[in-house]
């Protein structure tokens, strides 16, 4: 006589189906000493809303035939979650977060907001997640759903892709050290700035603008990528290494 499914939330209400035979007619469903509400009765299988409870219990049906075998039932709590891998990234989604905490491994559904994606369970301890396309920019709130019910309590900002305008000056000495401006839009969460693939040192000043001090490179026109937590930006050729003079 399977039972499925054969655990669920320490809080009741999982709907679970126990299927045989002679079952028609069920008078009573326990878990352990507690009774079950009865939603679909027929001769091979009842249906019923799990009580409360806690650990591994036995499960029993009641029919006018007398009392079935025993099958087990396993309560499990709800999940506990202490940290986001990352707490932001793009708006398009598709980047990867870990979720970490206790009483994962039942996971089967992380929502961002009201957007949901099906996590990979590495271990009780962590989930694995591509989180969800936004519906926008702004911070949604972080829910995990497993056997023993839904958690909240992280939060995780959706960030739009950075665009780069212009970049004053937008030429300097090969030697590097030149401090270039970069305007734009969403340059708030700046994480690398680089100039013909070599790394710029840089300040955020706001989400407007960003200040990077160009590092040596080659005479010629470069391009200049910022990247953020929303994704990168690419202004093609848009700094110019001038060779100094020679005699």
């Amino acid at each position: 006589m399977p039972i499925s499914p054969n655990q669920g939330s320490t809080g009741g209400g999982t709907t679970v189906t126990i299927t045989g035979v002679n079952l028609a007619n069920a008078s009573a469903v326990k878990f352990g000493s507690k009774l079950a509400t009865i939603t679909a009765n027929t001769p091979t299988s009842v249906t019923v809303g799990s009580p409360s409870g806690a650990g591994v219990v036995d499960v029993t049906v009641t029919t006018s035939g007398g009392t079935s075998n025993p099958l087990s039932f396993f309560y499990i709590g709800a999940p506990f979650k202490s940290a986001l891998g990352a707490t932001s990234g793009p708006t398009a989604g598709g980047n990867t977060v870990t979720i970490n905490g206790t009483g994962l491994f039942t996971a089967s559904t992380v929502n961002f907001g009201a957007n949901a994606a099906t996590p990979t369970v590495i271990s009780d301890n962590q989930l694995s997640v591509a989180v969800p396309t936004g519906a926008g920019p702004g911070t949604v709130s972080v829910s995990v759903t497993t056997a023993g019910g839904t958690n909240n309590g992280l939060s995780y900002t959706y960030v739009d892709t950075p665009t780069v305008t212009t970049l004053s000056p937008n030429s300097g000495s090969d030697d590097g050290g030149t401090a270039v401006t970069i305007t734009g839009t969403n340059l708030s969460t700046t994480q690398s700035i680089t100039f013909d693939g070599a790394p710029a040192p840089f300040t955020a000043a706001n989400s407007t603008s960003v200040i990077a001090i160009t590092p040596p490179g080659s005479a010629g026109a470069v391009d200049v990528v910022v990247t953020t937590t929303g994704g990168s930006a690419t202004e093609v050729g848009g700094f110019t290494y001038l060779g100094g003079p020679g005699i």
